[in-house]
């Protein structure tokens, strides 16, 4: 995991307003995620089995996260590498994984090495700078 330095850190806003602008800037709202807290996630990369995220999480100040007027904070954003097995697995899913459709296969490993780290930094340091500058436009605190 590479911890990214930025400016979205402390930002509160509310979830309604800011899940658009990460939205517009090719991020998703990761359906995994509890009412107190969550994150927002883009692929910067995919070759193979590996998967390079640059997620955004957030905790949940107040109200629930499934609602547009819970209020959030953001953490500290990071890079990540997962990686998964990409060959066939012959249990009960095998026509869902054969087919490319099952979304559910646990990674290898989910925080793998991460090779040209500064690339990688760059990379997500500027997706959130993107970010960041579209709600300069907003009211965030």
């Amino acid at each position: 995991m590479l911890k990214l330095q930025t400016d979205i850190e402390g930002k509160k806003v509310y979830f309604g307003e800011v899940r658009n602008v990460f939205n517009a800037n090719g991020f998703t709202f990761c359906s995994n995620f509890e009412y107190t807290h969550g994150k927002f996630d883009m692929n910067l990369c995919r070759e193979g089995g590996e998967t390079i995220y640059i997620r955004v999480p957030f905790n949940v100040l107040h109200g629930e996260l499934d609602r547009p007027n819970a209020y959030i904070q953001f953490g500290q954003p990071y890079v990540i590498k997962h990686v998964v097995n990409i060959g066939l697995d012959w249990d009960e899913n095998s026509l869902l994984t054969a087919t490319g459709f099952n979304q559910f296969q646990n990674p290898v490993d989910k925080d793998g090495n991460i090779l040209d780290k500064s690339r990688w930094e760059a990379a997500g340091e500027q997706m959130v700078h993107r970010v960041v500058s579209s709600l300069n436009d907003m009211q965030v605190s």
